[in-house]
C-alpha cells in the first residue's frame, strides 16, 4: 500500500477537478456574492502565493478575524495547504484575550474584515508578532491610514497562483483557542491528518451525513472549532455552500433557508430558538437536518421543529479539543417503533459516539470506569484520531489529559447501555450562554476587585433563550451599601458585554466547602428557579 498523506490538498484537489461548477454563496451588506468551487479554487492558489509575497514564514501562523464567507472558505485552505498554520480568531472575546492569543501564537498576519477592523485596531499596539493586516471588504466599515494595512483583492490580484503539496500529514494545518476555563484561553493545534479523518466522519450517514446534492448554511462561525468541520467536508463532498457573512438575524437566516433551498443548516440553540418563528409560511421542502451543537438542546426547541418543520433538531456534541464532532444524536434503527416520548428523550440527548471517537465515564475520586447503565454518572471522556492530546504550548494540558491518552472533557456525563450520552452537570463552574462559555471565576475576581465587594460568586441560571446566564451571589464590605447597578457599572468596561450578569443578588455569605472552598452546589441549589428580570 503507497504511504499516502491525508493531507487537506487531497480535499481542495478533489473540490476543484470534480465540483468546479458548484456554489458558494456568501450574503453581504451589499447583497449576495456567488461564485463556483472553480473560481474558489483559483483565488485561494492566488492567495497561497500572496502569503509568499508577504513574506509569512514556511510554518506561520495566520490569522483570521472575519464572518462566514467566501474569502474565509480561501483562508481555510490556503494557509495550510501552504504549509502554513490557520489561526481563526473570535471576535467575540474581550481585548484581553485577543491579544494573548494572538501573541501566543505568534500570529504573523490577521486577516480582517472591514466591518471588524474598527474592533480589533484598538488592540494593534499590543499585537507583538503581526506584521501586516490584511483588509477583506464586506461592504461596511472604516479602514485605518496605515502602511501595514493591505487590499485583499490587491493582494491576490498582484500574486501567482501556487501548487498546493503537503507530504507530512501530521503537521499543523490549524488551531484554535478555547475559552471555556479560568485563566488565560488554551490553544488547540489540528494536524492535517486530524482534519482528514475528522471530515471523512462528518461524510458518514450516521455522523451529520453531508453528500455531494447539499447545500450546507453553516450559521456557526468559521472560528467555532473550524464552523465544526463544515468548511472542510462541505468542499470534500461536493456540497454547496451558503455563507450567511455578518447579518444573523432570525429574519435574515430564515431567507436564506428559503431562496437558497437549503438542505443541512447548522448552529447554536440560540440561533434557531430565534429562528423558528420566522419560518412560517416558508417553503423549506429542501430541508432535511437542522444540526445543533454548542450546548445542550432543549427537548422543547428540537419537538417544535418536529412540528412546525417536519423534522426534530438533530443535536451533536464536541468541543474545540474534539475537533469538534464526538457524538451525534440519531435514533437506531431498532429503537425508532419506541413510543414517541422516548424518541423525544432520545433526541434531547447528545447522542452516540461518532465513529472513530472512543467514550467513557469515569469515576472523578477512584479514576474508574463506570458502567454505561443510564443511571451512574461520572467525568465523560473521550480519545480518538481527532481528539486533541495536549494544549499549545501550555502546562495546563497535565490537567485536561489523562496518562494513557484521553481527553477530561470537564463533563459529567451518564451514558445508557444502547449507547447515548446525556450530559448532566460539570465539573467546572462555567456558565454556557447561547453556546459560549462563560468564566464565572474571572467573573468573581473582576467583581471582588470593587473597593465596597467582601466575596462574590457566580452561578449559572436557566435562561429561556440563552440556556443560561450568569448570577452574581455578592456580599457587600462590611459597613457598605452597593446596589446593582453599581455592580454592572464596574464590570462593564472589564469584561465582554456579554459577560454581564443578568442579575445581582446580595447576600450575608458565599457558602463554603469543607476546605474553605466557594460551594457553588449550595447556591445552585439555593437559587434553583431564581427568575432572572426580562
Amino acid at each position: 500500500m503507497q504511504d499516502y498523506p491525508l493531507a487537506l490538498p487531497h480535499i481542495f484537489h478533489r473540490a476543484e477537478r470534480m465540483f468546479g461548477s458548484r456554489e458558494i454563496v456568501t450574503a453581504t451588506a451589499t447583497g449576495r456574492e456567488r461564485t463556483t468551487y472553480r473560481q474558489w479554487a483559483d483565488r485561494t492558489r492566488r492567495l497561497g502565493g500572496a502569503l509568499d509575497q508577504l513574506g509569512i514564514s514556511a510554518d506561520g501562523r495566520v490569522a483570521t478575524f472575519a464572518w462566514n464567507t467566501a474569502r474565509h472558505l480561501e483562508l481555510y485552505f490556503a494557509a495550510p495547504c501552504t504549509g502554513r498554520v490557520l489561526h481563526t480568531l473570535n471576535i467575540r472575546l474581550f481585548a484581553d484575550q485577543l491579544t494573548y492569543i494572538v501573541n501566543h501564537a505568534e500570529d504573523e498576519v490577521i486577516f480582517v474584515d472591514r466591518s471588524l477592523i474598527e474592533l480589533l485596531w484598538p488592540l494593534v499596539a499590543e499585537l507583538k508578532t503581526v506584521r501586516h493586516y490584511v483588509v477583506m471588504d464586506d461592504g461596511k466599515g472604516n479602514v485605518p491610514d496605515d502602511p501595514r494595512i493591505v487590499d485583499y483583492e490587491q493582494l491576490i490580484g498582484d500574486a501567482d497562483p501556487v501548487e498546493f503539496r503537503v507530504d507530512d500529514e501530521n503537521q499543523a494545518a490549524a488551531m484554535c483557542y478555547t475559552s471555556g476555563t479560568t485563566g488565560n484561553p488554551k490553544g488547540v493545534v489540528y494536524s492535517h491528518r486530524s482534519m482528514f479523518l475528522h471530515s471523512m466522519a462528518v461524510l458518514m450517514a450516521d455522523a451529520l451525513g453531508v453528500s455531494e446534492s447539499d447545500v450546507i448554511l453553516p450559521v456557526v462561525p468559521m472560528f467555532h472549532a473550524n464552523v465544526w468541520g463544515l468548511g472542510h467536508a462541505a468542499p470534500f463532498a461536493g456540497a454547496s455552500l451558503v455563507m450567511p457573512g455578518p447579518d444573523l438575524s432570525p429574519g435574515a437566516i430564515a431567507e436564506l433557508l428559503e431562496s437558497e433551498h437549503v438542505t443541512v443548516a447548522a448552529g447554536v440553540p440560540t440561533i434557531w430558538m430565534g429562528v423558528l418563528p420566522e419560518l412560517a409560511d416558508r417553503d423549506l421542502s429542501s430541508l432535511r437536518k437542522v444540526i445543533c451543537g454548542g450546548s445542550a438542546v432543549p427537548r422543547s426547541l428540537s419537538e417544535a421543529y418536529r412540528e412546525k418543520v417536519g423534522l426534530p433538531i438533530t443535536q451533536a456534541w464536541g468541543m474545540t479539543e474534539t475537533s469538534p464532532i464526538a457524538s451525534v444524536g440519531h435514533i437506531k434503527s431498532a429503537l425508532r417503533d419506541h413510543p414517541e416520548d422516548e424518541l423525544a428523550d432520545l433526541r434531547a440527548s447528545q447522542g452516540l459516539g461518532a465513529p472513530g471517537v472512543d467514550l467513557r465515564i469515569v469515576n472523578p475520586e477512584t479514576g474508574d470506569e463506570v458502567p454505561w447503565d443510564g443511571k451512574t454518572s461520572g467525568e465523560l471522556q473521550a480519545r480518538g484520531p481527532w481528539i486533541a492530546a495536549d494544549y499549545y504550548n501550555d502546562p495546563r494540558s497535565r490537567e485536561s489529559f489523562t496518562a494513557d491518552g484521553w481527553l477530561r472533557t470537564g463533563d459529567v456525563a451518564i451514558i445508557d447501555a444502547e449507547g447515548y450520552i446525556r450530559l448532566v452537570d460539570r465539573t467546572k463552574d462555567l456558565v454556557k450562554s447561547g453556546g459560549e462559555w462563560i468564566s464565572s471565576v474571572e467573573l468573581e475576581n473582576e467583581i471582588m476587585a470593587h473597593p465596597k465587594v467582601a466575596e462574590a460568586a457566580v452561578i449559572g441560571v436557566a435562561h429561556e433563550r440563552w440556556t443560561e446566564r450568569p448570577l452574581a451571589c455578592v456580599v457587600p464590605a462590611p459597613g457598605e451599601e452597593l446596589t446593582k447597578e453599581e455592580v454592572i457599572e464596574f464590570l462593564t468596561p472589564r469584561v465582554a458585554k456579554w459577560w454581564l450578569p443578568d442579575d445581582v443578588v446580595f447576600i450575608e455569605e458565599v457558602p463554603k466547602t469543607s476546605v474553605g472552598k466557594f460551594s457553588k452546589k449550595d447556591l445552585r441549589d439555593r437559587f434553583a428557579g431564581y427568575k432572572l428580570p426580562t
